[in-house]
């Protein structure tokens, strides 16, 4: 009979492999202790392989297609995040049998075999599995384009998942990738819910899951935690189980937590981020969702541009270089493709300070947009540094 030997969540910040100035290295180094502790700690429950739950950022699934849930089922799990490859052997006997069963027990998954995964599975597999050679499973869950799954659908999703794996021979460790509390792109970026995320860190430490797969979509969106979603699908698999926290970092723009289920080894101490929680949390917004809308179809070139931006370096050098050319390539007007300049801004502190950015305001997703800034605004700094080498070779010459 099968068995989950590990159940952990941890952050995938993207800060973490491109590590900007803007960032507090220490915070950084912290979270990273953290997920190679929870690999030493999948390591020493000899799992067979691992299920990794993820979410997208408008990388793998583009407007092209969205799928709620998906399984990537093909011989090998590739994931790509600024610069960084990984290429992990997928267990084939749990994919095929969690898409027929899943599928049989009403959840229309899609699948893939061949999809690129980004950062939030790409920093799992650098700093959680580390080079271990555990096979992957990897199921993506829809946090960013709504609409959503919801919380009680993910729940329902993580039961089905455990009992293919109590009807199969594997021991299997579930690593949750995404949260806490950010709103990148958004005017709220520099304005994380860490009161939240201290009320989430409670119930979790508690085992009160049943607070967190009571919330809503829009009230995730609210407090910046749609990411949760994956969180939400081992809960349901691991049922009320106790968490124990290894680190929590309040960076300037985001709740960085990286949490142990399983294997439980709990010391009966209390978080200093759970004893700051309130008994409740009162949400303010009685709304849809305020920041991670379903983009419009007119903004559809807008949203392009910026996606291919991501895996296309001769793509962001000529958004700086060379806009007009962009402009013609995805037949867009001068007049369109003008507020595409704002991506060299690399003052970083308006952000900070609150300020919508332009290219929100024309209709590109925040997630998206803010996902592509932070790889041009790392492309400026190379090309920054090698016209500055390529000057200092002139003058010595």
């Amino acid at each position: 009979m099968g068995k989950i030997v590990a159940a952990v969540g941890t952050v995938h910040a993207p800060q973490l492999f491109v590590r900007p100035p803007s960032e507090d290295p220490a915070q950084l180094d912290a979270d990273i202790a953290a997920m190679r502790q929870l690999g030493r700690d999948i390591e020493e429950a000899k799992p067979d392989c691992a299920i990794v739950l993820g979410n997208d950022h408008l990388e793998t699934f583009f407007l092209s297609s969205v799928p709620t849930f998906a399984i990537l089922s093909g011989e090998r799990s590739h994931a790509e995040y600024a610069g960084h490859t990984y290429d992990l052997p997928i267990h084939q006997g749990l994919a095929e049998d969690l898409l027929d069963k899943l599928m049989a027990a009403g959840f229309d998954l899609a699948y893939s075999q061949d999809a690129v995964l980004g950062h939030a599975f790409a920093a799992v597999y650098e700093w959680v599995i580390g080079g271990r050679p555990i096979p992957v499973v990897p199921i993506f869950v829809n946090a960013y384009l709504p609409p959503l799954p919801t919380a009680r659908r993910c729940e329902a999703l993580g039961k089905a998942i455990a009992k293919v794996i109590a009807n199969r021979p594997e021991r299997v460790a579930i690593i949750a990738s995404g949260g806490m509390s950010h709103f990148p792109g958004t005017w709220k970026y520099p304005k994380p819910a860490f009161d939240f995320d201290y009320w989430a860190i409670a119930q979790m430490e508690k085992g009160n899951h049943e607070a967190l797969l009571s919330l809503t979509n829009e009230q995730l969106d609210e407090v910046g935690n749609t990411e949760m979603l994956p969180w939400m699908v081992m809960f349901g698999a691991i049922g009320n189980q106790p968490g124990e926290l290894l680190t929590y970092q309040p960076t300037w723009h985001h709740g960085h937590a990286v949490i142990r289920f399983l294997p439980d080894k709990r010391t009966g101490k209390t978080s200093k981020e759970a004893a700051k929680a309130a008994a409740r949390y009162d949400f303010k917004n009685a709304g849809g969702y305020e920041f991670y809308k379903h983009p419009s179809p007119t903004a559809y070139k807008l949203n392009k541009v910026l996606y291919d931006s991501r895996f296309k370096r001769e793509l962001r050098v000529r958004l700086v270089n060379d806009l007009p050319s962009v402009a013609k390539e995805y037949g867009m007007t001068m007049e369109e493709a003008k507020v595409l300049e704002t991506v060299r801004d690399e003052d970083i502190e308006k952000f900070r300070n609150g300020a919508v950015h332009p290219l929100v305001e024309a209709g590109a997703h925040p997630l998206g947009m803010w996902m592509a800034v932070i790889q041009i605004h790392s492309e400026l700094r190379k090309l920054r540094g090698a016209g500055g080498a390529k000057q200092e070779a002139q003058k010595s010459a």
